[in-house]
């Protein structure tokens, strides 16, 4: 099975990294190589800029693909199954005009002409509000438009808003949201080893944020520790022979630990101890 990752840029190094915590490490994967093998065999990676990965899971050039979601959707290849958002990348793509323009609503730009990188997207948008616009596909420099009478209006990627903030436009509409994505193209979606690794990458998402909580508690305080402890589904308890204690292990979020761990103390419980999660199948 081929993965298509993105090859360069702020998308790479996370989904590296992401891939290695989920067990798929990469081997050999030196810069401009186009493949490198994982330490599963039956696994390869293809690095592609994530605009054309779409396009290479659509064509068979590989079966599963890691990318924006705005890029699929600029794509429009249709044969792609949304499998799971990783949760990073975040960003949006949004309408944005003149901060002192006449542009105040998607209304007023009927019969106007808007500038973007991602024509397909825009246009899906404005047919989806009813609004007749002209389309003009830029390749970058997009929040400069405006001010060079190219376009009355842009729709443009997205962080924290400073790059349009720096060029005096202002947010009429969001447009799409985006984070990045493994995607699958359908026919592959029920294959063992896509499925193997849907549910690798879903583990490791799934630890985020949480911790291992293991400790002692007296017998008779143990109904006031699980009171206090936020677990999945309720902690585990296990007897320790020979004592008349037992052992209490949980799952909890990583932000109520320390509050928990106080809240335990007070309770009775002993020898706490916290770890990290690397992955976690449920």
């Amino acid at each position: 099975m081929r993965i298509a990752v993105p090859n360069k840029g702020r998308l790479h190094e996370p989904t590296v990294d992401l891939l290695d915590r989920a067990g798929l490490h990469v081997v050999d994967g030196a810069d401009r190589k186009l493949y490198a093998d994982t330490v599963d065999p039956d696994v390869t990676i293809l690095y592609a800029r994530a605009a054309d990965i779409p396009e290479y899971v659509s064509d068979g050039a590989a079966d599963v693909g890691i990318t924006g979601l705005d890029q699929v959707r600029e794509a429009e290849t249709g044969d792609l199954v949304d499998q799971l958002d990783l949760e990073f990348g975040a960003c949006k793509l949004v309408l944005a005009a003149p901060e002192d323009g006449a542009i105040e609503s998607v209304a007023d730009l009927a019969g106007g002409t808007v500038a973007t990188e991602f024509p397909n997207v825009t246009r899906n948008y404005f047919a989806e509000q009813g609004i007749d616009v002209e389309i003009a596909e830029v390749s970058g420099a997009t929040e400069l438009t405006p001010h060079v009478d190219i376009a009355d209006a842009i729709v443009d990627i997205t962080s924290t808003g400073t790059t349009l903030r720096m060029n005096r436009l202002a947010v009429i509409d969001d447009v799409l949201e985006s984070s990045v994505r493994l995607f699958a193209r359908e026919d592959v979606v029920d294959d063992e080893k896509v499925q193997q690794v849907t549910t690798a990458l879903r583990s490791v998402k799934s630890a985020e944020g949480k911790r291992y909580l293991m400790m002692n508690v007296p017998e008779e305080k143990l109904e006031a520790v699980e009171d206090v402890i936020p677990g999945l589904g309720g902690p585990t308890v296990m007897d320790i022979a020979g004592e008349e204690m037992v052992a209490v292990h949980a799952v909890v979020d990583e932000r109520r630990v320390f509050e928990t761990i106080t809240d335990l103390k007070a309770e009775g419980a002993t020898g706490i101890l916290v770890t990290e999660i690397e992955r976690m199948v449920q």
